[in-house]
């Protein structure tokens, strides 16, 4: 098997206790398929509150090519597919769940478009199969990485890709604290595949997505690759400002054509609240850029590995 391609699966584990044994051995099953490839899974346990470190530590015992991470801190999926990736080494790379829900048997198909000059392929789900929240939450997210990063709009970002190792070892370089997959992905090439396939259910459970990741995830898209939200900013304070100063003009000239007009209470409060609360929210989006500076320049790690588990000396990479 020296000559073989070989396929890293990168497996960002959490909550997948009861399904990540039968997540890996569908990978060996598709992989057994073809002689010229091999493969090797890193599934990387984000501090996940059931046994998952233990299932992969006996996955890991039985088979050399499954390879462990075990996180000092929970760091969400991000962090973990940026330490799967930093740590593998075949030629494709391969980012998936957990859950079951990935399609593997559409492997192939995925690997085809990187054979025709894509760098990398994706899936793409005509009937997305989970909840209306994180439904939208996926609208969300999309509609604003297309105004916010330049993401073309028929081109469907999902948990199930595969790259070229060039594409991992570009995306790797970065170093931040606040890692953003599609963002990376579109700042490396712009050679990037749609493949259409159904996704499935999940094997079990339910989703761990809640409304904090997913509020950290817009954030991270709206601040994370682009000045267009300082940008935005400075729009909407100038508008805010015509807008107070004619205003302004408007109230004095009512004064003089009318002075029997009592000073209005009410709408003078309800400018003042307005303009408040604008001048707030755009503070707070400067105050979330500094954080994210001064974070960058402590040298915040990605992610802090504890334990690794079949890898070589030389392999020991750390975030």
């Amino acid at each position: 098997m020296n000559d073989a391609v070989i396929i890293s699966f990168i497996l960002p584990c959490y909550g997948s206790e009861k399904t990540l044994e039968a997540v890996v051995n569908e990978i060996r099953s598709v992989v057994g398929q073809k002689k010229e490839y091999d493969y090797e899974i890193v599934a990387v346990n984000d501090c996940s509150p059931d046994g998952v470190w233990e299932v992969i530590k006996k996955l890991a015992a039985e088979d050399s090519k499954v390879k462990g991470i075990d996180f000092a801190k929970n760091r969400n999926r991000p962090g973990a597919v940026m330490a799967g990736l930093a740590n593998s080494s075949g030629d494709y790379c391969v980012v998936m769940d957990d859950d079951g829900q990935c399609p593997m048997p559409e492997l192939w198909k995925l690997l085809q478009p990187l054979y025709e000059g894509y760098d990398v392929s994706i899936a793409s789900y005509p009937e997305r199969k989970q909840s209306a929240f994180k439904n939208f939450g996926t609208e969300v997210n999309k509609l604003m990485t297309e105004f916010i990063i330049g993401r073309p709009r028929n081109l469907q970002f999902t948990n199930f890709m595969i790259m070229k190792r060039f594409v991992a070892d570009k995306i790797t370089e970065y170093k931040n604290p606040y890692p953003y997959l599609t963002g990376l992905l579109l700042r490396t090439t712009q050679h990037i595949a749609n493949v259409e396939m159904e996704q499935r259910a999940r094997l079990e459970g339910g989703t761990t997505f809640t409304f904090k990741k997913m509020v950290a995830l817009w954030m991270n898209g709206f601040t994370a690759f682009s000045i267009k939200p300082l940008r935005m900013a400075d729009i909407v304070g100038a508008v805010s400002a015509v807008i107070g100063f004619i205003y302004a003009i408007v109230t004095i000239v009512r004064k003089l054509v009318n002075p029997d007009i009592a000073v209005g209470y009410s709408s003078l409060m309800a400018v003042m609240l307005i303009i408040g609360g604008i001048i707030m929210v755009l503070l707070g989006l400067i105050g979330e850029y500094i954080g994210r500076i001064y974070m960058c320049i402590n040298d915040s790690p990605q992610y802090v590995i504890r334990e690794k588990l079949n890898f070589k000396a030389e392999e020991n990479k750390n975030g």
